[in-house]
């Protein structure tokens, strides 16, 4: 058994939706910093990418509109199939990359801009069950990162999904990489909810969550969308270097920019050292019981 099959997780059918809702970050130590602003994200279907471009007027696929989504901003940027991308890397990880669907989970493009911290891709059987979800991480100098996790026995139940990674990919300036992601996700269905816990040795030490409810993918709702919320994807840019400002006046104090890893890895690499004389990521990379994998 490589995924849990629940009525209540299967995804939407259409080629693509809408969920607008919150984000929250919270800094939880050693001094506290939470903001909460309003988001909408867009689930699209990476192998029914002409459909969802017929979606709306309003939305285009690959070119300029009010919304828009391009393959090129995700993955290997360079705009070929992200289906095979994310197919491949599963392939790698050992899973059977024939068959099923693979959706994506992002911010669109308002006016020709986005900026996306986190996509997370969800890959589902012949049958309909979640079997396996890439985590892609992109920071604001530009890098990215993929972590694959195929989905375990145990870690997909009627409460949602459980999974756990090394962090291995430089983000924020004040946060260390020596730490560990707990991801706790609803999957999308008529409703969806990402929450990621990061901790050190001695604890948790940021919070992140989002909830979101569907929405179909129409001229309307995005009109209404992007008035309520304009220039949503440049404000998520703005945001993280204000709330980086907030925190160096409170006296956080700027980390290492580790070099990043290899573009994509799969398999928890721990346990990892926390503090001084953590392993770096490529010292991590080259540890027997990593199991490093490059984007196709």
């Amino acid at each position: 058994m490589t995924g849990y099959e629940a009525p209540t997780f299967r995804p939407p059918e259409a080629a693509a939706s809408l969920y607008p809702g919150e984000v929250m970050h919270a800094r939880l130590k050693p001094f506290v910093n939470r903001f909460v602003y309003r988001v909408f994200a867009l689930l699209i279907d990476l192998d029914r990418l002409e459909v969802a471009c017929r979606a709306a007027r309003l939305f285009s696929v690959g070119r300029f509109n009010l919304a828009s989504f391009h393959e090129s901003d995700h993955g290997p940027a360079d705009g070929s199939s992200l289906s095979a991308h994310v197919r491949g890397l599963l392939a790698r990880a050992g899973q059977d990359p024939e068959g099923g669907r693979v959706l994506l989970l992002c911010y669109p493009r308002i006016l020709g801009y986005v900026f996306n911290p986190l996509s997370v891709y969800w890959r589902y059987d012949d049958a309909g069950a979640l079997t396996a979800v890439v985590y892609e991480v992109t920071n604001t100098f530009g890098e990215r990162h993929a972590y694959v996790a195929p989905v375990k026995d145990g870690e997909l139940t009627e409460a949602g999904l459980r999974q756990e990674r090394d962090k291995l990919f430089y983000v924020s300036p004040f946060l260390e990489t020596a730490m560990r992601y707990a991801f706790r996700i609803r999957p999308p269905t008529d409703s969806v909810r990402l929450r990621i816990l990061e901790s050190d040795a001695e604890g948790p030490i940021l919070a992140a969550t989002f909830a979101g409810e569907r929405r179909a993918l129409t001229d309307r709702a995005l009109l209404r969308l992007c008035s309520a919320m304009p220039l949503m994807t440049l404000k998520v840019f703005a945001g993280i270097h204000w709330e980086a400002l907030k925190l160096w006046i409170k006296g956080a104090r700027l980390v290492d920019h580790d070099p990043p890893p290899s573009p994509a890895s799969h398999d928890a690499p721990g346990p990892i050292r926390h503090g001084r004389g953590a392993r770096r990521p490529q010292d991590r990379a080259m540890a027997p019981t990593v199991r490093e994998t490059t984007a196709p």
